[in-house]
């Protein structure tokens, strides 16, 4: 995993305590973030799909 940052997100109260919730289904408020960051912003920039080379024989 590369380098982490810190960001600061204001939210509103009733979103703090949805992820508060969270916390007792075993999510932690920076793992769900992060999830739901990465899985959106994928939909939006689908990364190519790798290169397969075949090896060739001589």
């Amino acid at each position: 995993m590369s380098k982490l940052v810190r960001i600061v997100v204001q939210l509103p109260v009733e979103l703090k305590e949805q992820l508060d919730a969270l916390k007792q289904q075993g999510y932690t408020t920076s793992g769900f973030i992060r999830a739901t960051l990465e899985r959106e912003l994928n939909k939006r920039n689908p990364r190519p799909a790798p290169v397969v080379r075949k090896a060739v024989n001589k």
